[in-house]
C-alpha cells in the first residue's frame, strides 16, 4: 500500500471533510497488508485517523480509513442510529459498529448497504437506498441521492477539488505527513 493510493483514495478523509474511504487494493498477503496499514496507523493515528483492513481474499484487500471521533458523531444521528438497531448493530461504540460491519463484508453473500453511513453519507439517503433501491435515486455520484440533491452535488464538487488539490500538493512536495489534517 503506498502514499499515491492513500492520497487518490481517500483525501476527502484526510483533509477532514468526510468521514470515512473505503477502497480496495493489491495485498502480497494479509502479514505485508497488515505491516503497511500499521505502518501507516502510527502517522495517522496521531492526527485522528485509522486505517482498518476490512476483508482480505486473493491478493485483493478491502481498507476503511476513517475518523474514529467523526463517525462516532455521525452514527449518533436518529436515522443512522434507527438503522443501525433494525440491523442488529451494538448501541454503543463506533468502532464496535465498524467490527461488526467488518464481520458482515466477511460473512454476507451481498454488501451491506448501511455501509454509507460508515463514509459519511447522508442517513436519508442510506435509508432511501435501502428502501427504494438503487434505481430510483434522484441523483448518482459519489453516493445514490434520495433527498437534497444541490448538498449532494456540492459536496460531490467539494470532494473532487480535494483530491485534485491534494494530488498536486503531492506532487509538488512529496510530503504525506504535511496532507494529514490534524483532527481538532
Amino acid at each position: 500500500m503506498s502514499e499515491d493510493l492513500l492520497i487518490d483514495q481517500c483525501s476527502p478523509t484526510m483533509a477532514g471533510i468526510k468521514t470515512g474511504s473505503l477502497f480496495s487494493c493489491y495485498a502480497d498477503d494479509k502479514k505485508t497488508l497488515n505491516a503497511d496499514i500499521r505502518r501507516f496507523n502510527a502517522r495517522l493515528v496521531p492526527k485522528g485517523l485509522r486505517l482498518v483492513p476490512m476483508k482480505f481474499e486473493n491478493n485483493r484487500a478491502l481498507v476503511y480509513m476513517y475518523r474514529p471521533s467523526k463517525l462516532a458523531k455521525d452514527l449518533n444521528d436518529p436515522t443512522a442510529h434507527s438503522i443501525l438497531s433494525g440491523l442488529d448493530y451494538p448501541s454503543s461504540g463506533a468502532d464496535s459498529k465498524v467490527a461488526i460491519l467488518r464481520k458482515k463484508i466477511n460473512t454476507s453473500e451481498s454488501f451491506p448497504h448501511e455501509i454509507g453511513l460508515f463514509l459519511g453519507y447522508p442517513p436519508t439517503d442510506v435509508d432511501g437506498f435501502i428502501k427504494k433501491g438503487p434505481h430510483k435515486a434522484k441523483l448518482t455520484g459519489v453516493w445514490k441521492v434520495y433527498a437534497d440533491e444541490d448538498s449532494a452535488k456540492k459536496k460531490f464538487a467539494l470532494y473532487k477539488k480535494c483530491a485534485g488539490v491534494y494530488r498536486t500538493a503531492y506532487e509538488k512536495h512529496r510530503s504525506f505527513d504535511r496532507l494529514i489534517v490534524r483532527e481538532r
